[in-house]
């Protein structure tokens, strides 16, 4: 594969799995990975430690079985300037949040309501294990997505920023209710998550998305609880 198809940000030490068959996953497998996918999201819903525990089990062991038990695909150890990465991701995407938020309220698309009324300092624990579930939610799509893409056009640059769009569209689906918050979701969660993608696919580990994600999350909750904003 030439330079020309990776893009300039990436390391280009590494490589995302499955999606040019390294490894194949068979029909069988695709079918277990969406089951577990299905499985993952009903229990990420929960507020508890040991419903994002089970989340995480459903949605990650399979990966790692059908990636041949090899976790340095998907996991390695933060170098420091990844952490720092992901430090600065988190703040791109809350100065976006901020300003994308304004915009919509200018025209009358806002988000829920009462969605945080409810919120205390027991619900961040929770986070720990429920954004690491949420972050294989986007991960086995986009996988699937990058592995179709590029069965059928053998262009990586092409096929990562399709399958990018795609994941982001279905993440914004699952916090919509209604077609006014599937709007404000559209932009927030789900274009939003370019953040997340971004430090993914420049280090090929889903831990400095997770981090962006945690950071977030986190941010977002104490600001709730603190009735700041």
């Amino acid at each position: 594969m030439s330079n020309i198809d990776w893009f300039k940000f990436e390391n280009k030490d590494l490589d995302f799995p499955i999606y040019k068959k390294n490894p194949r996953i068979s029909k069988i497998g695709w079918i277990v990975l969406f089951l577990a996918l299905v499985i993952g999201y009903v229990f990420v819903q929960g507020s508890q430690f040991w419903h994002g525990i089970i989340a995480c089990i459903v949605l990650i062991v399979p990966v790692l079985y059908f990636l041949k038990w090899d976790y340095k695909a998907i996991f390695q150890k933060p170098a420091l300037k990844d952490v720092a990465l992901a430090i600065g991701l988190f703040i791109a995407y809350i100065l976006y949040a901020y300003v994308m938020t304004i915009v919509l309220s200018n025209f009358g698309i806002v988000g829920s309501s009462d969605g945080g009324s409810t919120i205390t300092f027991m619900d961040i624990p929770p986070l720990i294990f429920s954004l690491m579930g949420e972050e294989f939610i986007k991960f086995i799509p986009f996988i699937f997505f990058l592995r179709i893409f590029f069965k059928y056009t053998d262009n990586r640059k092409l096929s990562v920023i399709v399958s990018v769009l795609v994941v982001m569209v279905l993440f914004a689906c699952i916090h919509a209710y209604d077609f006014k918050m599937l709007l404000f979701a559209l932009f927030i969660q789900g274009l939003g998550s370019v953040f997340e993608f971004i430090g993914y696919i420049k280090t090929k580990n889903v831990l400095i998305s997770y981090i962006t994600h945690l950071c977030t999350d986190v941010f977002i909750y104490m600001i709730i609880i603190m009735g700041i904003g």
